[in-house]
């Protein structure tokens, strides 16, 4: 089984009327490294766990997670 994680921050914090600036002074994250994880090019735990926690969503609400039919190389969609 495989997997493709991409991230929705900004989706996330567009719905919440909200920047990257507004949440890295929230969370005391560097707006650069706000804008690298949702480039999908760096995600540390203790970010994960602190963003989440400041949007009040669990982890895995940061991310779109599609599973992938290997057989068909096809999303699974449900």
């Amino acid at each position: 089984m495989r997997y493709i994680v991409t991230p929705k921050l900004n989706e996330l914090l567009k719905e919440r009327g909200m920047t990257q600036v507004d949440l890295s002074k929230i969370t005391g994250i560097g707006q650069g490294t706000i804008s690298r994880f949702d480039k999908n090019k760096q995600h540390k735990d203790v970010h994960l766990v602190t963003i989440a926690s400041a949007l009040d969503v669990k982890i895995e609400d940061l991310f779109y997670i599609f599973e992938v039919d290997e057989a068909n190389e096809k999303l699974i969609t449900e």
